[in-house]
C-alpha cells in the first residue's frame, strides 16, 4: 500500500509543514505529497474547475481517492484503519487523500472519491491538513499493527 496526498497551493516553512514532516518519516508506508496550484485572476467556479482538473491529473487511475470535505462522513480513527486494511485486504495499492483549495471541491472530485471524509465541522488550515492526514496514517499504521501508540 502507498499514500498519497494531493494538494491545493504550496507548503512554505512552517510549523504545519514541520508536523506533516514529522509523521510522514515515521509512516513505514510511503506517502507522497504532490502540490497543484491554479494560479491567475479567477471567480470562484473557475477556480474550483481548475483545481479539480489539476488534482486529477496527477491521480494514479486505480487508487482509492478520499475527498476530503466539511460535509463528508466523519469517521474515527479505528473506522479509518480498518478501512485501510480492507483495502490493502482487496489489493488496492494506492489510497489518495484530496485536499481542495479555499473554496472547496469541484463536484467532479467529489462525485470520483470513493470516500468524501469530514475532519469536522470546523474549519482547518489546509497546510495543517497534512500533517493531521500524516498523522491519522501513522494511527492507522500503529492500529493495524498493534502498536502502543494509539494509546498514548
Amino acid at each position: 500500500m502507498r499514500f498519497l496526498i494531493i494538494a491545493v497551493g504550496r507548503g512554505r516553512g512552517t510549523v504545519a509543514v514541520s508536523l506533516y514532516n514529522d509523521y510522514s518519516e515515521r509512516l513505514r508506508t510511503p506517502l507522497r505529497l504532490i502540490e497543484v496550484e491554479a494560479r491567475g485572476k479567477m471567480n470562484v467556479p473557475e477556480r474550483r474547475a481548475r483545481e479539480s482538473a489539476a488534482i486529477c491529473n496527477k491521480l494514479p487511475p486505480n487508487a482509492i481517492v478520499i475527498a476530503l470535505d466539511q460535509r463528508g462522513v466523519l469517521l474515527s480513527s479505528e473506522d479509518l484503519a480498518n478501512r485501510i486494511s480492507r483495502w490493502t485486504d482487496s489489493g488496492h495499492s494506492e489510497v489518495a487523500f484530496l485536499i481542495g483549495g479555499a473554496d472547496g471541491h469541484h463536484t467532479s472530485i467529489i462525485k470520483r472519491a470513493d470516500l468524501v471524509l469530514s475532519l469536522g465541522p470546523m474549519t482547518w488550515p489546509h497546510l495543517l491538513v497534512r500533517g493531521m492526514i500524516a498523522e491519522q496514517l501513522y494511527r492507522a499504521e500503529c492500529l493495524i499493527a498493534g502498536h502502543p501508540y494509539h494509546r498514548k
